[in-house]
């Protein structure tokens, strides 16, 4: 069986991409043994010139570069994109309508796992922008019918903080582990029957275990849809 070419759009940061590499090519060889691995292209940012478009809200420049990297992919032999992070997602039409090539876009397969075990609302954990901005959380209501919560002013900008200061600086600290449970734990007391780690570094900080409620990871959630593309096990 011949496996399609996933292009990987990464560096954003690194530090997640290299989870996506690892966990989709441990899915292929759970799926088909032996030496199996992953046919895979990646393009990988350099981050820094990534979080200062974000941040100046150069969301325009941002997804030029992003189309730039879906073509090269596409020119490489790639035969599927997977955006290897949630805040640029932002730029997902531009991508999508900048190439022939189709993009799994990583709310789409997150949202099918939770109405699955049978869950409408959900909060969401991410950068400000995942957060506050309707790319994503508009997506998840008006394509899949989930209700998101999102945190309050203090704790989205403490969730913020930790990821561009700690988790894509490839920074574990016990104190932000303590702060996610809190801020997990009062999404729950507000009536979130589950978490969404919208924010493709979250997933290095908590687990399970931080959690009185589900915790859904995008990067482990998109990964495995993109080897089920690849796989042709997912629908087209």
């Amino acid at each position: 069986m011949t496996q399609t070419v996933i292009g990987l759009i990464g560096g954003m940061s690194w530090e997640s991409s290299a989870v996506y590499y690892r966990l989709i090519n441990e899915r292929v060889r759970e799926r088909r043994g032996g030496h199996h691995s992953a046919r895979c292209l990646m393009w990988s940012f350099d981050f820094a010139q990534i979080e200062a478009l974000q941040h100046a809200g150069r969301w325009d420049a941002a997804a030029a570069l992003l189309v730039d990297a879906a073509r090269r992919l596409e020119r490489g032999g790639a035969d599927v994109l997977v955006l290897c992070t949630n805040t640029m997602h932002r730029m997902a039409e531009a991508v999508q309508a900048g190439t022939a090539l189709p993009l799994l876009h990583i709310a789409d397969p997150t949202a099918a796992r939770i109405r699955a075990a049978g869950m409408r609302r959900v909060g969401l954990l991410g950068t400000a922008f995942t957060m506050e901005q309707d790319f994503y959380k508009g997506r998840l209501a008006r394509r899949h019918g989930l209700d998101v919560l999102v945190p309050g002013d203090e704790d989205r900008a403490t969730v913020h903080r930790v990821i561009y200061d700690e988790l894509v600086r490839g920074r574990v600290e016990a104190s932000s582990r303590r702060a996610y449970r809190e801020v997990i734990a009062r999404l729950a007391a507000r009536g979130a029957e589950a978490v969404i780690l919208g924010c493709t570094e979250i997933m290095l900080l908590v687990g399970p275990e931080d959690s009185p409620v589900p915790l859904f990871d995008t990067t482990a959630i998109h990964a495995e849809a993109a080897v089920d593309w690849a796989l042709g096990s997912a629908p087209r």
